[in-house]
Parts: structure tokens; C-alpha cells; sequence
């Protein structure tokens, strides 16, 4: 019977960029996908703050009342 590695079974972490990261070390494609996933992160978090500011707003009118 065969034994099951339970490590493997994981989902694989996804490969982050962080600020402040090394660059020197990746090429001119990594580099440019860098940028594109920034761009996403920098419009996925525009959006939950416009979200959140419209929820402040509402929040703002009902207890103005």
C-alpha cells in the first residue's frame, strides 16, 4: 500500500514580489510582469477604498440624521 506525502497534497504557494525585493537578479520580462502585478494590486486596492469611502459616506448621512 502506498503512503501518501501529505506535503504534496498543499497548494503550492504562489510566487510573491514584495517591495523592496532584490531586482537585479530578474530580467527585463520578470521585471515588466512585476510591474503589471503591482498595477493589479495598486487598481484591487483603489477600488476597496472607493468601497470603503462610499460606505463611510453612507454611514456619515444616517447618523447626520
Amino acid at each position: 500500500m502506498a503512503t501518501t506525502d501529505w506535503d504534496e497534497l498543499k497548494p503550492k504557494p504562489r510566487p510573491t514580489s514584495a517591495i523592496g525585493d532584490d531586482l537585479t537578479t530578474l530580467s527585463i520580462a520578470e521585471l515588466e510582469a512585476r510591474i503589471k502585478a503591482f498595477e493589479a494590486e495598486i487598481e484591487r486596492t483603489r477600488a476597496e477604498i472607493a468601497v470603503k469611502r462610499s460606505r463611510q459616506s453612507a454611514a456619515d448621512q444616517l447618523f447626520k440624521s
